[in-house]
Order: structure tokens, then sequence, then C-alpha cells
């Protein structure tokens, strides 16, 4: 008898509103791969431009150590970066929570 007084939209409305955020969690999957592969690209762009004066065959070990080094401060730097972004998005959140309506 419960049924009979329920909104017939609003089950379709629930399995609207879960189909519209399963497809935004994948494109937000999608994003986060292509930022990955984007930062990736970047890296190796930039320690092989910084570390590979002459290529060849085989890389020497000074070009490895170089490489092993430009890679490590990339990912340290980027990792700041990013853990300083979400704090302050996470601030800036909480900020507009705590922010009264005028």
């Amino acid at each position: 008898m419960s049924d009979f007084f329920k909104s017939p939209l609003s089950s379709s409305s629930t399995d609207s509103v879960a189909r519209k955020q399963a497809i935004m969690d994948q494109v937000r999957n999608e994003l986060a791969q292509a930022n990955a592969q984007q930062l990736m690209n970047n890296m190796n762009e930039r320690c092989y431009k910084a570390c590979v004066t002459k290529p060849g065959d085989a890389l020497l070990s000074s070009e490895q150590t170089c490489l092993t080094r430009c890679l490590d401060r990339f990912m340290e730097t980027f990792n700041i970066v990013s853990r300083t972004y979400v704090a302050r998005l996470a601030k800036e959140r909480s900020e507009s929570e705590s922010t009264p309506f005028t």
C-alpha cells in the first residue's frame, strides 16, 4: 500500500541521478588519466632535453644519474604543488560553507 503513494518519478529520478554520477565519475577518471599522461610526457621531454646531450645506443652513467635526479625533482615539485592546491581548495570550500548567505 505504501507504494501507491510514492511518486512515479522518484525511482526514475534516482536512477537518473545515479547515471549522471556514474558518468561524472567516469569523466573525472579519464581526466585524471589524461593529466597523468601529460605529466609523464612533460617530465620525459624536459628531463631528456636537459640530460641527454648526444643521443646514442645507450645512456652514459652521467646521463642516467641526471635523468634520475631530474625525474625525482620533477615528481617532488609536482607533489608539493598538488598538495598545496588540494589544501587551498579544501580551505576555500570550508570557508564558503561556513560563510552565511546574506
